[in-house]
């Protein structure tokens, strides 16, 4: 527990700053509400040691090689349980590794966490033999003590033990990752795309002033016919990006439409929807994203189907009751149900928006119904400058690797970029600062073992972990 609360104290303090400032909440409030969030993550390292505990307890220190099944599996629970947040797993510290990411097309982001779990569970059970051969050699007599003993950790080294099947694994697996990135074969498949990110650097306070407005809709129509200029054949902008509602302005609207007719390119951009009230169902408000085809129509709007909790909803409001403030100040979206494809041309693509990219299974059914390009649209100004906004972008390239799939990013304040099915980052902004990006993509029909087969790993420790548990549950025994 307490390791977990270090780790995700570490992690997500940024959020503390996002509730004062966009919530309305007192500072103390707002660390309270993070208090709560980081103890219950902090929940699931805890749930892994005393799981682990008992495993090793019943079935000896051996048994301690179950610790990456049962680590995998607490994730698996942090992704799904009370809507998940599945944000930092163990598995995204290897995604600037290339050659051992590349497991991630095996197995996705949970078989990276069970090797680097893995590995560290070798060491201690290198370091816990050691320990036991040299309490074995002291209970000797003292002549046998004369023997050099200084050398028990080179012994312990050289004896094959868990390390050596690990550095074998890691070995193994870098070897064949850096073969396949080498490779790149899924860089010369497919029809290549030129891609223009928009990225308006609108902070949320101009946002909020009307004045504002027109000049921000004037930056993104100026800032498209750069982009198409230098060649792009589909351009995207961000999350949220017009300061209106696509569908509720016909004029802005039809400037967009416009372009996009005159210029021969389509439009991706991120706007709010609204259904009105009708038969006994209320107002809902989603966030979407709309895609607007190279003749000027409408080729198909995406709702937003996780939402963010103290972003866009509130989970739990009757416990927060004393962040009253951060409840009026959040707005009330409703969830989309359908992983809904926009076509560019005879080609499918998807859109996550903001943190639904976290989501591994989702982007996997965006593959599964015949997404050929990822595109993921975000306003990360809540993060401020921050570590959060390139978290997000890690956490974004590992969906690259997973599905063979080329992935387009436009951030309001950056980082947009686009990441190869490799991982390899290709193009990339800065942070909080307005900029056009141009750059090529490919649309791929390819797959992935992992975009085939899921998250099946990760569903085979939590079996694997429940059974060993299971059989965990008679009387210890007095193995040391």
């Amino acid at each position: 527990m307490l390791a977990g609360v270090v780790y995700f104290s570490g992690t997500l303090y940024w959020i503390t700053s996002v509730m004062v400032r966009y919530g309305d909440l007192q500072t103390w409030v707002a660390i309270l509400v993070n208090a709560a969030l980081v103890a219950y993550l902090a929940l699931f390292p805890g749930i892994f040691a005393v799981a682990t505990r008992r495993i090793v307890v019943v079935h000896g220190r051996r048994a301690l090689i179950a610790a990456p099944v049962v680590w995998v599996a607490t994730e698996l629970g942090r992704t799904h349980l009370f809507t998940g947040f599945p944000w930092v797993l163990l598995g995204y510290s290897q995604t600037t590794v290339l050659p051992i990411a590349q497991l991630a097309s095996v197995f996705g982001v949970y078989g990276v966490s069970m090797l680097v779990a893995g590995v560290s569970t070798a060491i201690v059970m290198t370091v816990e033999n050691a320990k036991k051969a040299k309490a074995a050699k002291t209970s000797h007599s003292s002549l046998a003590l004369l023997r050099p003993l200084r050398f028990w950790w080179a012994r312990q080294f050289f004896q094959v033990g868990p390390l050596h099947f690990a550095i074998f694994g890691v070995i193994a697996v870098g070897a064949w990752g850096a073969r396949r990135v080498a490779a790149s074969d899924m860089t010369r498949s497919g029809d290549g795309i030129r891609v223009g990110l928009i990225q308006g650097n609108v902070s949320l306070a101009e946002r909020s002033e009307a004045a504002k407005l027109p000049s921000i809709f004037e930056s993104y129509i100026r800032m498209s016919r750069q982009a198409i200029a230098e060649g792009a054949e589909l351009v995207i902008w961000p999350e949220s990006a017009t300061p209106f509602r696509f569908e509720d302005d016909p004029i802005a609207a039809a400037r967009i439409r416009t372009l996009a007719q005159q210029a021969r390119v389509p439009i991706l951009l991120g706007s709010d929807q609204v259904t009105p009230a009708q038969k006994g169902i209320p107002t809902r408000y989603f966030n979407s994203a709309f895609l607007v085809r190279a003749d000027g129509t409408t080729g198909g709007a995406y709702r937003k189907m996780h939402l963010v909790p103290f972003g866009e909803y509130v989970p739990a409001k009757q416990i927060f009751f004393f962040a009253a403030p951060l409840v009026e100040a959040v707005s009330d979206f409703s969830a989309g149900d359908e992983p809904t494809l926009l076509p560019i041309g005879r080609h499918n693509v998807s859109t996550a928006i903001c943190y639904e990219v976290v989501y591994p299974d989702l982007v996997r059914r965006f593959v599964v119904g015949g997404s050929e390009l990822l595109t993921t649209i975000t306003n990360d100004a809540w993060f401020g400058a921050t570590s959060a906004p390139y978290q997000h972008f890690e956490q974004a390239s590992m969906r690259a690797i997973e599905e063979g799939r080329y992935l387009v990013r436009s951030a309001n304040t950056g980082v947009s970029g686009i990441v190869d099915p490799y991982g390899r980052v290709l193009e990339k902004t800065a942070i909080f600062q307005a900029a056009v990006l141009v750059g090529s993509a490919r649309f791929l029909q390819t797959s992935t073992f992992y975009a085939r087969h899921g998250d099946v790993l990760a569903y085979a420790s939590v079996v694997a972990a429940a059974a060993l548990l299971f059989v965990s549950i008679r009387p210890p025994s007095r193995r040391p």
